[in-house]
């Protein structure tokens, strides 16, 4: 086991951030081409296990490396907000979770050869009630492109959440314990250390 590599199965520069956080750097970054489009009447804890089971599965299976992937979702109710496609889009999920509480969902899988291992972690993040002015000045930074929910609760949208329940790095897109977790049962030995105090 002591020549596995790691592959993040991901794109997103933040997933590769926080893996940094606990000392870990994917050996290489190839993300999974799946099509993203949920399931009509699809519930948003399915779509996203789905999602990371078939960016996992999109991947080639190797004995000599352990595959990470994961997808996030914004979800209110059975309403699925991924990334909007415009600013209106954006803007529009703004509107509707302003001064309310949404939930955000992420899904991580890892695959060693035939093996894989997966988790869902929920978390609650609550909006402040947002003016048109915020609203169109957050629009205007550009920071919402890309983002599930089209907002980043590391970046400007903080000021937004005065209240979160449960994991802040799953909100982000990674949820770091789990991942640790599932590194370490995969064989990954980069990530013992981390947890050896917790087991």
């Amino acid at each position: 086991m002591m020549g596995l590599r790691l592959i993040l199965g991901s794109a997103s520069p933040r997933r590769a951030e926080l893996l940094g956080q606990l000392g870990i750097a994917a050996d290489a970054i190839t993300p999974a081409d799946i099509d993203e489009t949920p399931a009509k009447l699809e519930m948003p804890r399915d779509y996203v296990a789905r999602m990371s089971r078939e960016k996992l599965a999109a991947l080639p299976a190797r004995d000599d490396a352990v595959t990470l992937c994961a997808d996030t979702t914004v979800t209110m109710g059975r309403r699925i907000m991924g990334k909007p496609e415009n600013a209106a889009e954006a803007a529009s999920f703004l509107y509707a979770m302003s001064g309310r509480r949404h939930r955000v969902i992420t899904a991580i899988s890892v695959g060693r050869g035939a093996d894989s291992w997966h988790r869902v972690v929920e978390s609650v993040v609550k909006f402040k009630v947002l003016s048109d002015a915020e609203v169109n000045a957050y629009i205007a930074s550009g920071e919402w492109a890309g983002k599930a929910g089209g907002y980043a609760i590391q970046g400007r949208a903080a000021a937004f959440i005065p209240w979160i329940s449960g994991s802040f790095s799953a909100i982000v897109g990674l949820p770091l314990s789990e991942t640790a977790a599932l590194l370490h049962t995969a064989g990954y030995r980069a990530a013992d250390t981390i947890i050896a105090n917790g087991e």
